[in-house]
């Protein structure tokens, strides 16, 4: 025969809120986790960027190089000057790069923002309980 909510001890009620508060808090950290890994994956595109960033900044060094080697300033009629051009242009798009990775990253949060806010509520409905 069940009982009614009236009927049971209030041990036995206290028990099984505990228990389900329990239960609560692990399907909370599941969730958590969840958004964790969303949130990394987002992060991941945007270390992509600063990467990119790197590469090409590397391959500006490589072009004041080639640009030396070639001779691309014979055609300016000055070696110098033709370096600077090609190196300040590979140099600039680097550093575009790089800026926009460095600000993409700093836009996300990493914080389980939706899995705090409910657990603040469980836990305020927990207290209100046990009023």
């Amino acid at each position: 025969m069940l009982r009614t909510a009236e009927e049971r001890p209030l041990g036995s009620l206290f028990g099984e809120l505990a228990s389900e508060i329990g239960t609560l808090v692990r399907q909370e950290i599941a969730l958590a986790k969840i958004e964790l890994s969303e949130n990394v994956s987002h992060v991941g595109k945007d270390v992509a960027y600063v990467a990119a960033g790197g590469a090409v900044l590397y391959a500006g060094l490589l072009a004041l190089i080639a640009t030396l080697i070639v001779g691309v300033g014979l055609a300016i009629g000055s070696l110098l000057a033709g370096a600077a051009i090609v190196t300040i242009i590979v140099l600039a798009l680097g550093y575009f790069l790089l800026r926009q990775g460095l600000a993409n990253l700093k836009k996300h949060d990493l914080a389980p923002r939706q899995s705090i806010e409910t657990l603040s509520q469980n836990v305020n409905w927990a207290k209100e309980q046990f009023r």
